[in-house]
């Protein structure tokens, strides 16, 4: 009759529906195990590369990947050691007619830079990596991707996973914290290693063997402040637009620092109008050149438009400043409404201001010995402003300790001189150049070899574990070595495919002329 007939549709439709839906979700299951880097080489290479990209595996955030790398070295039946500040060793015999020639350490870190553009949802603390591949790239979608250094991870495991490769005896050393002050490579008991050849892969350039490096120490800056109630239109100023970078590698592009734009900018704006300061937030890592700072001010309804006009004169002024680095850097004003809330004391407001104006950034020297290497620098990657206390920490480099330390100094200095407290956390030393150094010697025929020209050998103002180890351990021989990578520490990183490739040939053809 009637109604059974449109009831039967009803449940012939409901029926369809469920099937479309449960097809829907399969689907997007099965895209989510999908590999994204099957098609890549080399396969094993980047098969562990993306199982790497499935584990949160940020600074202090280190257990859960630790784990599976010892999970790895049972499964393979390799002896290993996991320190209880998460770093590992796996080791693995030489290969026949190499079990007796001199152990190889292969190095790298497991932790990775966490940032992400602003419009991103991702919770680096439990999310793994939205990976994909473009024009022979690999990104991570808005954040970063920690090819820095998950691609050492990747061929460390490729390496211990193969059963082709002809190689010395070998200890790879996975540290943690890396990006935060070398903490794992500091705390890491050395008697743990035999070898005394050691090939670290943390570089971004392929075609240049990395032999020394700066020492470097991050400045932390506690100052106390007071507050006061206040009342009026609260209006937030972002600095936004900024390229970035890390503060090492990339302190040459003289990109700018949005902390710095941010302490210019409310310094003119205090010769225009009368504001008070409610919060201050500008970056995450000091290693990371800042992308972005937040500022919150309480005004007179009467002044915003006066707000606004600084800031487009500010904005302009900046982005003619920083043509070419920094073009699209952007200084904006958003209305909030009435506020009734604490604001800083003008007395601790000052303080701040000064703080921000005076703290040093950039490159401080050149070399005088090694053409076009950034000697000494410094770069204020962290800001933040609590009730009581406003915060900042600077990454301080050098490739001469006396200079690393007087610039310490200056800002020990400016803070103790602004009623503050200072400390250094993670001080690392330089790796000196060896001018004795067979690794490099064999490392520079090889290339060679392979590709008819010599390889660039450079010194590198960034700052590797290698100096680390390079004390700790007497009579070690280093180099370091990587693929192309672009913007590492920024959401915009990218890691060259082609150029992994290349690399890996290569790793595996030195490791193979390694025999002696």
């Amino acid at each position: 009759d009637y109604f059974s007939f449109h009831k039967n549709r009803s449940l012939l439709f409901l029926q369809y529906m469920i099937i479309i839906k449960i097809n829907e979700f399969m689907e997007q299951k099965e895209a989510e195990f999908m590999p994204v880097l099957e098609n890549c080489e080399p396969k094993r290479v980047f098969h562990y590369f993306e199982e790497i990209c499935k584990i949160p595996h940020g600074s202090r955030n280190t257990k859960q990947i630790s784990d599976f790398l010892v999970e790895f070295a049972k499964d393979h039946g390799f002896r290993y050691v996991q320190d209880e500040l998460n770093n590992v060793v796996i080791y693995k015999p030489g290969t026949p007619g190499y079990e007796n020639s001199p152990t190889v350490i292969i190095q790298g870190h497991m932790d990775m830079v966490c940032e992400k553009r602003p419009d991103v949802d991702h919770d680096f603390t439990k999310d793994g990596l939205n990976i994909s591949v473009k024009d022979g790239y690999i990104t991570a979608n808005g954040t970063t991707l920690g090819g820095d250094d998950g691609i050492a991870v990747a061929y460390g495991l490729a390496l211990l996973d193969s059963t082709d490769i002809p190689h010395p005896p070998l200890e790879v050393l996975l540290t943690v914290d890396e990006e935060i002050g070398l903490l794992g490579a500091v705390g890491l008991d050395c008697s743990v290693l035999k070898g005394r050849r050691f090939i670290n892969l943390d570089s971004e350039a392929e075609g240049s063997l990395w032999i020394s490096c700066a020492g470097g120490l991050s400045a932390v800056s506690h100052i106390p402040v007071q507050r006061v109630a206040a009342e009026g239109e609260k209006l937030q100023i972002k600095v936004c637009g900024l390229m970035g970078g890390h503060s090492g590698s990339e302190i040459d592009k003289k990109r700018a620092n949005a902390n710095i734009v941010m302490g210019r900018f409310l310094y003119a704006l205090k010769q225009d109008t009368d504001y008070e300061i409610i919060s201050y937030e500008g970056g995450q890592k000091d290693n990371a050149i800042t992308r972005e700072a937040v500022c919150e001010i309480l005004v007179a309804r009467e002044d915003i438009e006066a707000v606004k006009a600084c800031a487009a004169k500010a904005e302009k002024g900046i982005r003619e400043e920083y043509a070419g680095t920094d073009s699209n850097i952007t200084v904006q004003i958003t209305e909030e409404g009435y506020a009734e809330t604490d604001v800083l004391h003008p007395t601790s407001r000052e303080k701040v201001l000064f703080y921000l104006v005076q703290i040093p950034f950039g490159i401080q020297k050149m070399s005088g010995n090694i053409e076009g290497l950034v000697e000494t620098s410094t770069n204020i990657g962290i800001v933040k402003l609590s009730d009581d206390e406003f915060f900042a920490s600077s990454s301080v480099r050098s490739s001469v300790e006396a200079a690393r330390d007087a610039l310490s100094d200056k800002i020990q200095y400016l803070t103790e001189f602004l009623g503050g407290e200072f400390e250094i956390q993670g001080a690392y030393p330089a790796w000196e150049y060896r001018k004795d150094s067979p690794l490099r010697d064999k490392m520079v025929s090889v290339y060679e070899e392979m590709y008819g020209q010599k390889p660039e050998v450079v010194a590198i103002h960034a700052g590797l574990e290698c100096g680390l180890f390079y004390k700790k351990i007497e009579g070690l021989d280093c180099v370091s070595l990587g693929p192309d990578m672009k913007d590492i520490h920024t959401s915009e990183e990218v890691l060259d495919i082609a150029s992994t490739e290349r690399v890996w040939k290569y790793l595996v053809k030195v490791l193979e002329e390694l025999k002696d």
